[in-house]
């Protein structure tokens, strides 16, 4: 079991660099992808260039789409499917977690994408999980 996206995990964070381009736009990273789709297409583009913190701090000041809470699951499978198609380096990597359970424990309370002491939903974890079954069976 894989219990947090950091040392040698890190990359499985939103938050690690990788160019991801999702919708027609190329994002420094998933965070920034994820954080742009709480808008309509035509804001997207400012936050094509924000690192992670930055995106998730724009994402939290813009007003969410009307749909948001029922696209947004659908919206981090998109983004992260992108992330391990398009980098064929982490695709390898993802490949190599096996059948390890993928968990996002955290500190900062996500009990929603993540875990906090191995309590919550862990969404990022499953969808990275799924990707990972589909790219094993393309």
């Amino acid at each position: 079991m894989i219990r947090t996206f950091r040392g040698a995990y890190y990359f499985l964070s939103n938050f690690y660099n990788a160019p991801v381009t999702w919708d027609g736009v190329t994002y420094q990273n998933n965070e920034s992808a994820f954080q742009s789709a709480k808008v309509i297409p035509d804001g997207r583009r400012a936050f094509a260039e924000l690192d992670a913190s930055d995106a998730k701090k724009l994402g939290r000041q813009v007003p969410l789409r009307g749909d948001w809470e029922e696209v947004k699951d659908n919206i981090m499978y998109e983004i992260c499917k992108a992330k391990f198609t398009q980098n064929e380096d982490l695709k390898e990597k993802l490949l190599a977690t096996g059948n390890n359970i993928l968990e996002e424990g955290n500190t900062w309370g996500d009990r929603v994408w993540g875990t906090v002491n191995g309590v919550g939903e862990n969404r990022l974890g499953k969808i990275l999980m799924r990707v990972r079954e589909e790219l094993r069976n393309e």
